[in-house]
């Protein structure tokens, strides 16, 4: 896959598939419009290529807000990549792209400088300055400048559209067989392996600390059965994200009791991806109780067919 940051990059013999959005979590939905362009790319002989935006508009528009996203830039392209994409355009989100409006945007960008030939949206999706941009200025649009636009309908899960936000809500609430539903695939979390407090192995529970992305969101804070990736081998985990209360620890960490692993991994990159909700975080009247615990935990993680 290639990616563009700058449009005047892009150089083609041929039109394009495209479509735009943020793509975050490039869920089962945002799949359905992949799947589509790759169609259309076969039939027609057009390039695929998608267009979405880093960082995300949110962060411009409403800078205090707390907004986590499920995928880092890397995750995401690694994701587009995956599922055949073939270009990739990262726009930023600055004040000349925010202030071209929905007629500018089409004609200046995707027809002048893209080529576009068929555009397919998302069910929901406007876009262009106060959202100026929408289906129907789209299909009028089409006629005049002789491109194709497709909408596509939302896809369900249990009659509920899947959306980005409703898998973040899913993941704070624990709900973590919904949230790979909708994903499509097990939610993950990476980073490097950091020093702790090393309390782990006191009690024969060595822990890896996972320093993760700060734009990453990370699921309710509670014990989870995850997969471990460490040095392109796959193990079982136990992964506990919050504030070690039995110990009275302050700062939330992210933490994996790795089975059946020994060695030194720090400053190792990790990824684990989440596969069950074990419990709620608990705060144990002492450290046997939290050992009773998480032998328990380990026999749950140990039992569970990946």
């Amino acid at each position: 896959m290639k990616v563009f940051k700058n449009f005047n990059e892009y150089f083609s013999q041929k039109p394009l598939a495209f479509s735009l959005g943020m793509f975050d979590g490039v869920h089962l939905g945002h799949k359905s419009i992949i799947d589509e362009l790759k169609k259309l790319g076969s039939e027609h002989d057009l390039e695929t290529a998608i267009l979405t935006f880093w960082p995300h508009p949110r962060f411009v528009f409403n800078p205090n807000e707390d907004l986590k996203l499920l995928n880092t830039l890397e995750e995401k392209t690694s994701l587009l990549d995956k599922y055949g994409i073939k270009n990739l355009f990262l726009q930023e989100f600055d004040e000349e792209f925010r202030n071209l409006t929905g007629d500018e945007f089409v004609k200046q960008i995707l027809i002048d400088k893209l080529h576009v030939k068929h555009l397919i949206v998302g069910y929901d999706h406007s876009f262009g300055k106060n959202k100026s941009g929408n289906f129907e200025l789209l299909e009028k649009l089409s006629k005049e400048l002789h491109f194709e636009v497709q909408q596509m309908e939302a896809i369900n899960i249990h009659e509920n559209n899947i959306s980005s936000t409703k898998i973040r809500n899913a993941l704070l609430k624990g709900n973590i067989k919904e949230a790979n539903e909708m994903l499509g695939y097990s939610y993950s979390v990476s980073g490097a392996v950091v020093h702790g407090r090393k309390l782990g192995r006191t009690i024969g529970y060595p822990t890896a600390n996972i320093e993760t992305d700060s734009i990453k969101l990370l699921p309710k804070k509670g014990a989870y059965i995850v997969e471990v990736f460490v040095k392109g081998q796959q193990y079982k985990g136990m992964l506990s994200i919050g504030t070690n209360p039995t110990v009275n620890g302050e700062n939330l960490t992210v933490e994996v009791y790795i089975l059946d692993f020994e060695g030194d991994i720090y400053d190792e990159k990790i990824t684990v991806k989440f596969r069950d909700f074990l419990h709620e975080e608990i705060k144990f009247e002492g450290l046997e109780k939290l050992i009773e615990r998480l032998d328990e935990d380990k026999v749950l993680t140990e039992n569970f067919l990946f």
